[in-house]
């Protein structure tokens, strides 16, 4: 049977997520995954003192890890279980990233870009409207996986959610993004939480997963991951979503992983 593994999982520890570790466990279990990555949105320690509404808590770091690693050793035999954290690029703290994945033992990052340099403030990228909003997308996303501490790129069609149009300067900067992922080995992920984050946007706004991309990373031959960046236990019911993104990646040719290498 072949391996059904969900690299991107959330808790409420994010404050924009519910259910316990173990709900999302057993919701793996019954819906036939082997493998279940842990993600939350990473603590930053920001140096003005501001408090994210995104992320989670510095002083919520220890309680997470221990919590993953306890349900990993429960649930040893049924499901395998891995430790990870989603984080933009903020280029303050790569350094901070680094050193707190060593020392909090992070087998795996993904870089999920969601705001330029800083959520105080920073520009959301599911609202680029504009050339130069792509433009800066595609160089904060490109300077963040040339750090070499991402092991995954989540949502990389974010920045087309509410973009009118795939014009020459979406292709542009799709081309960059997926020749950037691929030069460096790192697979994409298609997302199945844009299906519903994107439900009811206006009409002509692209939205993702944005179908056009997916062409232009077919294209480029670069590798691919479904995610299903579970923020609620029953996420992870959604078979008929996962099969429907499955057989697109599938008839685009891509290489889609049933498993990182971690």
């Amino acid at each position: 049977m072949s391996i059904k593994a969900n690299y991107h999982t959330h808790t409420p520890r994010c404050k924009h997520a519910s259910g316990a570790e173990r709900e999302y466990c057993d919701k793996a279990i019954e819906n036939g995954f082997s493998i279940l990555g842990f993600t939350d949105h990473c603590a930053w320690p920001y140096e003005d003192g501001f408090v994210s509404t995104y992320h989670m808590e510095l002083s919520d770091l220890p309680g997470y890890v221990e919590a993953v690693n306890a349900v990993r050793r429960d649930y040893a035999g049924r499901l395998e279980i891995h430790l990870g954290w989603e984080c933009e690029h903020y280029p303050a703290y790569m350094s901070w990233l680094k050193e707190t994945k060593q020392r909090c033992g992070f087998e795996y990052l993904i870089l999920g870009n969601h705001f330029d340099t800083t959520d105080n403030g920073g520009m959301y990228f599911g609202r680029c409207t504009t050339p130069e909003h792509l433009r800066r997308y595609v160089h904060m996303s490109v300077s963040g996986l040339e750090t070499g501490l991402f092991r995954c790129f989540a949502h990389p069609d974010l920045f087309l959610r509410s973009y009118v149009g795939f014009d020459r300067h979406c292709r542009a900067a799709s081309l960059e993004l997926c020749r950037a992922a691929k030069a460096l080995n790192i697979p994409v992920e298609y997302n199945l939480l844009g299906l519903i984050n994107c439900a009811g946007m206006p009409e002509g706004m692209l939205r993702y997963p944005c179908r056009q991309f997916w062409e232009v990373a077919a294209e480029v031959g670069v590798d691919c991951v479904i995610g299903v960046d579970a923020h609620s236990p029953d996420r992870l019911d959604e078979r008929a979503e996962w099969d429907e993104a499955a057989a697109f990646l599938d008839s685009l040719g891509l290489n889609r992983l049933e498993r990182l290498e971690l």
